[in-house]
C-alpha cells in the first residue's frame, strides 16, 4: 500500500517506542476475522524483502516515527474498536512489541499479530496470522524493486523457518494465510503444511490453512480471485479476500 503521509513528528517520551509507518481505523480485510473494525498499527522494518510487499515503506524503503508506547496507546483508545492489529513490516522484530500487547491486553483489546513466522516473541497473542512466505515471493533480480537482486538469496534463506513456525503453532491460536500468485505455489503450500504438521504438537487443520490472491489493487486482485478461490475449494482450504483492496482499492490507511 502507499504510505500514509499523516505520520506525526518523532516522540521521545517514553524509554519505550516503536518504529511507526502508521496508525489507523478501519475494517480487518484478511482471514478468519475479515470485515471486523479494528485499529492497525503498523510498524517500520521487517526481516525479509517480498518483491510485491504491500507495505513497501516498511521493508523496502522503511519510512516512520519512533513513537512512545504511550502516545501509541492513547492513539489507539482515541477509535471505536476493541480490536487491535500489530503489522508490518514485520512487527515481531522489535521487543517493545511485547509491553505494547500487555497493556493493551490490560485494556481489554484482542490482539491479532500478522507476522511472517520467522520469529518468536513470548506475548498476549489473541490470533496470529502467519504468512509464510513462498519461492514466489523472492525478489530475483528480474522483479527485484531495488533493481540490484542482492536481497533475493537472503530472503530465500530466512523466509521459512519450520522450527519457529512449530514454536508459534503450539503457543497461539493462529490462521496461517498463504499469499498466492497462480496454480504453481500449490504443491509448496502442501509441502510446508506437512512439514508443519509433523513439527507441530498442534493439530492443523485444512481449514486453518488460507488461501489469498496476490495483488494491491482491485485490478491485480480481480485476476487471481476465481483462480486462487477454486484451489482453496479443490484442496479443501479457506479462501481469503483482501476486502480492504474490494473496497478502497490501494489507499493508504486502509
Amino acid at each position: 500500500m502507499p504510505v500514509n503521509d499523516s505520520i506525526p513528528t518523532t516522540d521521545q517520551s517514553d524509554s519505550e517506542a516503536l518504529p511507526i509507518n502508521e496508525l489507523f481505523y478501519s475494517l480487518q480485510g484478511e482471514g478468519q476475522l475479515a470485515g471486523t473494525p479494528s485499529v492497525f498499527v503498523r510498524t517500520s522494518g521487517c526481516n525479509l524483502r517480498c518483491w510485491f510487499c504491500d507495505s513497501y515503506h516498511t521493508s523496502w524503503e522503511p519510512v516512520h516515527a519512533q513513537w512512545s508506547l504511550e502516545t501509541i496507546v492513547s492513539e489507539i483508545q482515541s477509535h471505536p474498536a476493541d480490536h487491535v492489529v500489530l503489522t508490518g513490516g514485520e512487527p515481531l522484530i522489535h521487543t517493545e512489541t511485547v509491553p505494547l500487547m500487555e497493556r493493551l491486553t490490560e485494556l481489554g483489546y484482542h490482539i491479532t499479530v500478522e507476522t511472517n513466522g520467522t520469529i518468536y516473541q513470548e506475548a498476549p497473542i489473541d490470533l496470529l496470522s502467519i504468512s509464510p512466505k513462498l519461492s514466489s515471493s523472492t525478489p530475483v533480480a528480474a522483479r527485484d524493486p531495488a533493481g540490484n537482486g542482492e536481497w533475493a538469496d537472503r530472503h530465500e534463506t530466512q523466509r521459512i523457518d519450520i522450527d519457529t513456525l512449530a514454536t508459534l503453532l503450539d503457543a497461539y491460536e493462529f490462521q496461517l494465510k498463504f499469499v498466492v500468485t497462480d496454480a504453481d505455489d500449490l504443491p509448496e503450500i502442501e509441502r510446508i503444511v506437512d512439514r508443519v504438521r509433523r513439527a507441530t504438537q498442534t493439530t492443523v487443520t485444512d481449514t486453518d490453512v488460507l488461501l489469498m490472491p496476490e495483488g494491491t489493487t482491485r485490478e491485480s486482485i480481480d485476476e487471481r480471485r476465481n483462480e486462487v478461490a477454486q484451489l482453496a475449494m479443490d484442496n479443501g482450504y479457506r479462501y481469503t479476500p483482501r476486502l480492504h483492496v474490494d473496497l478502497w482499492n490501494d489507499a493508504p490507511g486502509t
